[in-house]
């Protein structure tokens, strides 16, 4: 009498289910996706086939199945399974499983998987609680989260765990799934007489963004609210059945992080298309525009530098009218200099060479300033200018600065480092092109100069010019 009972009410819970959480994968050959972790030879299946299962952490985007797999680890490796909400399970809860585990063991029973969601959420007095039994392997844990357990969860768990990133789906892949939803007689639609289009099939695997559970929400939503038998679904009834998708975005998370990188990286790679899909990513998920304009500010200058001086310009006026007119124009503003910066000749020249004065500079590799280049009104060692025009410094070997304007070309054999270091190498792209032919003229000359030590008096001096 008590099986019928419990048969009733299983049956009762199941009839209310929605589908995707009957069509969940009960092996691991059921399971869609994750071939990077699920194939032949990889971690996790090797882990599982020897029985070898840690504490685990997974990790990514919602509705890939990170709940299924922890279900189809635990029925794998037949072992316990309890399931809890980080952000909700006290440690009394926690004791109470960990005391149940204890038993079970005792009896002759399996081991305990604990499955906790939003393992991020997970406070310092739970942990203390469970880590210990973990360690010991009286349970094992294997969290969830959306967020990089690197960064969200606590330092001690994911020293204990092994971390495996869970990928959104493919197109094809949300197309099997639903397929087999379509097919299977027990727990999806195999026993009606239901005909989906390939069309619409495609339009669900497109605008799940991967999600396997939102996919089959669609697929349920379309059959419940459709005429009856036999059951027709076309492209625009998969349309009506499915929402506008919500940007998979977080912009205090990952996704921060992430879609600036791959704005940043499709610019440098001269990619305009890329770069503003990425933008649009951004400010569709709610990303501030400033955060945009100040990252292609910086690009400007790390990325494309002098191959293009307007650059920077253009950035600072993106910025400049990002503030002031604020979205939705703003978003035109933004694409408008995110594609300028994507056509535009690339050079990090100038980020080298900053880059590398400062790692000299903190090395210890520090020059004093040459007496002759110093203020004239703080050197202590001072040599009157032609004219009684103000002072010029003279260094200990008697050198006197020389006025640029005065020599013929500008050019002076004067070094003003003291030191044969070279930090500025223009690209030949762009107009630094034309920079580095000049460069390496300039750079001819002084040494030509430097090597003339009889020239050096030739326009030592000049009226104009300040006394700095």
């Amino acid at each position: 009498m008590n099986d019928l009972w419990a048969d009733r009410r299983e049956a009762a819970r199941r009839a209310v289910e929605p589908l995707a959480v009957r069509m969940r994968p009960r092996t691991l050959d059921e399971f869609v996706g994750q071939s990077h972790l699920l194939g032949e030879g990889k971690l996790l299946r090797r882990m599982l086939q020897a029985d070898a299962v840690t504490s685990l952490i997974l990790h990514g985007p919602p509705g890939t199945g990170k709940t299924t797999l922890a279900e189809v680890i635990a029925k794998h490796t037949r072992r316990h399974f309890e399931r809890e909400n980080a952000a909700g399970v006290g440690v009394k809860r926690i004791r109470e499983i960990i005391d149940a585990a204890g038993r079970r063991l005792e009896a002759g029973g399996p081991r305990t998987i604990l499955f906790l969601d939003e393992v991020h959420r997970f406070t310092k007095a739970q942990q203390d609680v469970l880590l210990a039994d973990v360690e010991r392997g009286l349970i094992t844990l294997v969290g969830a989260t959306t967020e990089n357990p690197l960064f969200a969860c606590n330092s001690a768990l994911v020293s204990r765990s092994t971390l495996f990133r869970v990928e959104a789906l493919s197109e094809d892949e949300v197309v099997e799934v639903l397929r087999r939803a379509i097919a299977d007689r027990e727990r999806g639609y195999g026993a009606i007489d239901l005909r989906v289009s390939d069309e619409a099939l495609r339009v669900w695997a497109i605008k799940c963004d991967g999600d396997a559970r939102r996919a089959l929400g669609a697929l349920e939503v379309a059959v419940l609210s459709s005429g009856g038998s036999p059951f027709v679904i076309d492209r625009a009834a998969a349309e009506e059945s499915i929402q506008r998708k919500a940007a998979v975005y977080d912009a205090s998370g990952d996704q921060h992080y992430d879609h600036a990188s791959a704005m940043i990286k499709s610019i440098r790679g001269s990619d305009p298309d890329a770069a503003v899909y990425w933008i649009a990513q951004m400010l569709e998920g709610g990303e501030d525009p400033r955060f945009i304009a100040r990252r292609l500010a910086i690009l400007a200058s790390e990325d494309v530098g002098n191959a293009d001086p307007r650059a920077v310009v253009v950035a600072q006026a993106c910025w400049d009218l990002t503030e002031r007119i604020g979205l939705p124009e703003a978003r035109i503003t933004l694409a408008q200099c995110a594609t300028y910066l994507a056509m535009a000749p690339k050079s990090n020249a100038a980020y080298v060479a900053i880059d590398a004065a400062i790692a000299d500079v903190r090395e210890g590799r520090t020059r004093p300033v040459p007496l002759f280049i110093r203020d004239s009104n703080t050197s202590p060692v001072a040599d009157a200018r032609a004219g009684g025009a103000g002072t010029r410094v003279r260094d200990a070997g008697g050198e006197r600065y020389r006025y640029s304007h005065d020599v013929a070309g500008g050019i002076t054999g004067q070094d003003y480092l003291g030191v044969e270091r070279r930090y500025y190498e223009p690209n030949e792209i762009g107009e630094e092109a034309g920079m580095r032919a000049r460069l390496e003229e300039v750079r001819a000359r002084r040494a030509f100069l430097r090597d003339r030590p009889e020239s050096h008096e030739n326009g030592a001096h000049g009226g104009a010019g300040t006394g700095a």
